[in-house]
């Protein structure tokens, strides 16, 4: 399936595999939303892959867990990238990793808030003008902590059971349209998602990921942009994707 000029949205757009997909999706030749908190850094990314890839593109300042900041942004959409081809739901983060009774519920909040919340906001505002469409291609980003538990993980894995959820029932939801529906579900990758998990503390972070080669957002972002790519007749419902050194959210081969 040929992408050039369909529009993609991306949230969390400003880092780590948000902004990987940005530019896999640029090199197709998409025109990109890039959502992220960080206005700055989406909008140097954006003149980057014009610069680049001659694409066009529109950002936006949002937290998608603000309901009312996610229906007002997609209302205002300029003409030329209201009529969305391809979302990614990306933005997502995962807060602590301590015992259920231990960990802080302002943490709690902000993980419901913004894996599943803003998730959900962000699809009711876009998928509406893909039903009214009938194309369209909604890809969720999970994790492999949503096909399984671990100690600390509480709250996080049960965010990221829910994304698994959402999208398996909107496959079903979206069954009598042209629209498809995919998660793409990654192992370790090294990212800010431990520097954010773990409130800013980068030693602690770099400890994630000793011993052995994770992924990279650049692998993840290929992977989505493949599941993409897909003559319309297909549809990749899941894909989840592992660095070698990893079996289970549970069993890496860690050298050192």
């Amino acid at each position: 399936m040929k992408l050039s000029g369909k529009i993609a949205c991306i949230t969390g757009a400003s880092a780590g595999i948000g902004k990987a997909c940005a530019e896999s999706f640029a090199t197709a030749g998409c025109n990109l939303i890039l959502l992220a908190r960080r206005l700055d850094r989406v909008e140097e990314l954006g003149e980057i892959l014009k610069s680049k890839y001659g694409i066009k593109y529109f950002v936006g300042q949002l937290d998608v867990s603000n309901r009312e900041d996610v229906e007002r942004f997609f209302k205002n959409l300029p003409k030329d990238f209201n009529e969305i081809d391809i979302l990614v739901n990306n933005a997502g983060l995962g807060k602590g990793l301590g015992p259920l009774y231990e960990n802080k519920i302002d943490d709690w909040e902000v993980m419901i808030d913004t894996n599943v919340k803003g998730l959900l906001y962000v699809s009711r505002a876009v998928i509406p003008g893909m039903v009214e469409r009938d194309r369209g291609h909604i890809i969720n980003i999970g994790s492999i902590a949503g096909r399984g538990t671990y100690p600390g993980g509480s709250v996080y894995t049960a965010t990221k059971h829910a994304v698994n959820a959402i999208t398996n029932s909107l496959r079903k939801d979206l069954t009598n349209t042209e629209i498809r529906v995919s998660t793409v579900d990654p192992g370790l990758t090294e990212t800010e998602f431990s520097i954010v998990r773990f409130d800013g503390d980068k030693e602690r972070a770099k400890k994630m990921y000793e011993g052995f080669q994770p992924l990279f957002a650049e692998d993840v972002a290929e992977t989505i942009l493949f599941v993409a790519a897909r003559p319309p007749h297909v549809t990749i419902s899941d894909i989840v994707i592992y660095p070698t050194a990893q079996s289970d959210f549970h069993l890496v081969n860690r050298k050192k």
